[in-house]
């Protein structure tokens, strides 16, 4: 065989062991099995809506501990469940409702259901 052709047929195989090998994903865990937290549901921080805790980004203080020293430092907060008493949607649900419409208000639509509590 000359130089040529084994050099063709090497990147021939070459290239079909790649292409083979494409498209497969590696499998951990049992078939099936969901991953704790989702990637399209997972907040990156990076976007106008923080959809963990169901306010604007850039006023949760529960992603931004600057941000909860600030309002501990005003007063404005709940011991009992560790955030902002204005954004205690635990101790009242309504108070989601100035949230959801700023939100509404914003991309015209209901904003998604706050993962986090």
């Amino acid at each position: 065989m000359s130089w040529a052709r084994v050099t063709s047929f090497s990147l021939l195989t070459l290239a079909g062991f790649l292409a083979a090998g494409c498209g497969k994903t590696a499998t951990t865990g049992p078939e099936g099995a969901q991953p704790a937290t989702p990637a399209a549901t997972t907040d990156d921080h990076s976007g106008w809506w923080c959809s963990e805790h169901g306010v604007p980004e850039e006023i949760c203080a529960q992603c931004n501990a600057k941000l909860a020293a600030e309002y501990q430092q005003k007063g404005d907060w709940c011991k009992e469940h560790n955030r902002p008493e204005s954004q205690c949607f635990l101790c009242n649900p309504k108070r989601a409702d100035k949230f959801a419409a700023e939100y509404e208000a914003k991309f015209g639509s209901k904003p998604p259901k706050a993962d986090g509590t």
